[in-house]
This record gives C-alpha cells, sequence and structure tokens, in this order.
C-alpha cells in the first residue's frame, strides 16, 4: 500500500529522550507525505522541534526537561533507574496523561504509541480506538528465546544459554517482583470502567492491532514468544536536527583533511551527564595518534591538538560512515546508525537497552563493550586500538552495514500502518 487519497487522522504518541521522539518524527513525515494529518504529542519540550518540520503538536505529560543532569543521572543509575523512571517520573502523572491524550486521540482515526506512554492503552479501550505499539529495541520483548542483558539484574545474563525455560522463569519471578508497582494504573482502570488486570510493561503495551519492532534484523531475529501480531520493518532513521549542519564547513574541512577520526558520541541524554566521557576520549585519541570528532561535548573541554575537533552536533548519517571507529553508549537509535554506517563500534553502556545493545553488538563480531565504570583513556585506548586492527571485525560491520542500508523500513512500517487503518 503507498497511500490513499482520503487522509486520516494519526495521532503519534511519545515521552522520553531524542531517541524515542527522532523514530517518531521519521513515521510522521512519511505519513504526512502520504497525505495523511498527523500530530505528534510529547514532551512539551519539543515543541518547537516538530512543529518547525510542519508537525501538528500537543503537550502530553509528564513535562520534563530531557536534559535535567540530575534526572538523567538518576535513571541512568544501572540498579535503581527502571523504577526511578516508572514510578518517580512516568507513573504520578499517570492520570493527567491519560487526561492529556484522551482530549488529543479524541479525533483520532489511529494512535500510534511509544511504550513508556501507559495512557495509551487505556485510551484505546476507553475509545475503541486503533492503535499500533512502537517499539525501539530488543530488550523491550523480554524474550525468553533470546534473553536480553537487563540493566537492574545483569547477573541473569550468564543464564541466557540455560534455555528457554529457565530464562522464561526469570523473567516470571521478574513481573511478580514488579507486579506492586503498577499499583497505579490499577486504580486508574478501576476508576475509568475498564479492566483491571493489567501488565504495562510485559503484555499491555503491546497493541492487539499491530506492533512495530523498529530494529533490524541484523540485531536481533524475530523470536516465537513475541506478540504474533508483531511486523519488523527495521529501523526507522531521522537526524536533521539541524539544517545544513551536514555541509559545515569546518566538520568538512577536517574530514578532508586527514585520515578517517574516531568518533565519539554519547547521544541525545547521556550526553547531559557525560562523567569523564569526554576528557578521556580526547586522551585515548591522542594516546593512539588518531584523529577524533567529540560530539555533544562541552566547549569548556580543553582540546590542546588540532587534531581534534569538538562539535555540539552533526548527522549521524553523515559523520559516522567518515569515522574509522564510532565510540558510543549504544542507545537504541545510535546504534542503528552505527550498524548503518558499517562502520566498527566501542560500545559504553550508561542505562537501559544500552548494555544488551551493547552485547548484541558484540556478539555479531561488529564491535566491542566496555562498562561505564570501567571507561578510561588507557582502556578506551587499548579496544579501540583492537578495533582499528581487526579485519575480521571491520569485515563484519562492513556487512551488517550493507544489509541495514538494504532494508525498506520505512515504507515497510507506513504501508503496514496503513493497513491498520484500512484492513482488507
Amino acid at each position: 500500500m503507498t497511500g490513499n487519497p482520503e487522509g486520516r487522522s494519526i495521532l503519534l504518541a511519545t515521552i522520553g529522550s531524542l531517541g524515542d521522539l527522532h523514530p517518531m518524527l521519521a513515521l510522521a513525515l512519511e505519513l504526512k507525505r502520504r497525505g495523511h494529518r498527523v500530530t505528534v504529542a510529547s514532551t512539551e519540550y519539543y515543541r518547537g522541534k516538530v512543529e518547525s518540520l510542519g508537525i501538528g503538536f500537543a503537550p502530553l505529560g509528564p513535562g520534563f526537561d530531557p536534559t535535567d543532569r540530575e534526572l538523567i543521572a538518576q535513571c541512568e543509575d544501572l540498579k535503581s533507574g527502571p523504577e526511578v523512571l516508572f514510578r518517580r517520573l512516568v507513573l504520578p502523572h499517570l492520570r493527567p496523561a491519560y487526561d492529556d491524550l484522551l482530549a488529543i486521540a479524541s479525533s483520532a482515526d489511529l494512535m500510534i504509541a511509544g511504550e513508556l506512554v501507559f495512557a495509551a492503552p487505556l485510551v484505546a479501550e476507553k475509545l475503541g480506538l486503533k492503535w499500533v505499539s512502537a517499539i525501539l529495541s530488543p530488550t523491550s520483548f523480554f524474550s525468553a528465546h533470546d534473553p536480553s542483558l537487563l540493566v537492574n539484574v545483569p547477573s541473569v545474563y550468564r543464564l541466557r544459554r540455560a534455555g528457554w525455560a529457565i530464562n522464561r522463569a526469570i523473567l516470571e519471578f521478574g513481573k511478580l517482583l514488579a507486579r506492586h508497582w503498577w499499583e497505579p494504573v490499577r486504580q486508574l482502570r478501576r476508576e475509568l470502567g475498564l479492566r483491571v488486570s493489567c501488565d504495562p510493561v510485559f503484555r499491555d503495551k503491546f497493541s492487539p492491532d499491530l506492533v512495530l519492532a523498529l530494529f533490524s534484523r541484523s540485531l536481533a531475529l524475530p523470536q516465537p514468544d513475541w506478540p504474533k501480531q508483531t511486523l519488523q520493518p527495521g529501523f526507522v532513521f531521522f537526524d536533521r536536527e539541524k539544517a545544513g549542519a551536514e555541509t559545515s564547513p569546518e566538520l568538512a574541512d577536517f574530514l578532508a583533511a586527514g585520515d578517517a577520526p574516531i568518533v565519539f558520541t554519547l547521544g541525545s541524554t547521556a550526553v547531559h551527564n557525560p562523567g569523564n566521557f569526554y576528557e578521556a576520549s580526547v586522551e585515548a585519541a591522542l594516546r593512539l595518534g588518531k584523529r577524533a570528532v567529540l560530539l555533544g561535548a562541552k566547549s569548556q573541554l580543553e582540546l590542546n591538538s588540532a587534531e581534534i575537533l569538538a562539535l555540539p552536533y552533526a548527522p549521524y548519517s553523515h559523520v559516522f560512515r567518515q569515522a574509522a571507529v564510532i565510540v558510543h553508549q549504544g542507545g537504541s537509535g545510535t546504534t542503528g546508525q552505527a550498524l548503518r554506517a558499517g562502520r566498527p563500534q566501542l560500545i559504553v553502556p550508561y542505562g537501559w537497552d544500552q548494555p544488551d545493545n551493547g552485547a548484541r553488538v558484540a556478539r555479531l563480531g561488529a564491535g566491542l563493550c566496555l562498562a561505564r565504570s570501567e571507561y578510561s583513556a588507557q582502556n578506551a585506548a587499548e579496544l579501540i586500538g583492537r578495533l582499528l586492527g581487526d579485519a575480521r571485525i571491520a569485515l563484519h560491520a562492513a556487512d551488517i552495514g550493507a544489509r541495514v542500508q538494504g532494508e525498506d523500513a520505512l515504507r515497510i512500517a507506513c504501508d503496514a500502518i496503513e493497513t491498520a487503518l484500512w484492513p482488507s
């Protein structure tokens, strides 16, 4: 399906970081091109970015600042981060978020929701509205057939080869431990006269109509315990953060002036709580005698070398493909861009799905992973040196890059969304 002369009203709802927003923007722009009326509902902080693209915007709580360093530090804590996000940031604002979303969705023909929008299943049930789940990383499926490295219980990852039954038992135990977290959802369901039983993370975030797995099969294959209504188009990319940034004279001149540099970045969230990442990265590049581009580094960083360029931003689709090695935090969007570029990666996870993405890239033979607590100039230089000298990793990365570049994910995803609108 390639569009319909009768455009429909489609609501895309998401909260979180730019890594959560960007796939929705990619979908929104393509759906708009196909003639649909699209609105993005998200944190007020993103209004200007969304509206600058000619896309309608509606505010959706909670209204947090995604650049708040203290909040990011709490959410990235490897043990307590998930609980902080769910129980202190999202769930206390569930009723206002529900009210926001209900008002916006009342005039929509279809809703597409990110997994942190816990109000989405309630609104869809209340309105009888068709909806689509947008899932951005393998971790979110909690598969017992393909166990993920879970950020708050990394020790159980050692049992990933123990078989489906054992890993299923581990996940069921995790559900029991987290069950009390969801009492605010159950309470709101009672008040609204909806189904009371709920499981926002393990079950309810998956729409019964369509689940889009928006990551490549090169990163994770479909599994038997994924919802049967899941379609896996691949990564959908958006990185037009600043018009013309890809032609920045400073960046273009630097890239043309010497060998391919090492590119260091922390994505859109960890960059606001980087620790010693950029200082250690500069020192690692100097030890290796390599040129480097640092994306997101603060202006006060002392570079002391004409061979190192620090920029607040550059489109990953442009700069990654010109890198010798990409060093990053392992967010889903950044990992997708690095895989598409076909370059070796060193992943330094800061939280959430990042440790699992790093483990998957390492298992694919396309890169290495280093714990954030162990990231130092010496350790970084050692592992980057291995990546620079390992032809097998370079070949694996290039092969995966060719496969990801060949995926037509945006078309496939939007065709499926339109099929949900107009089922045969």
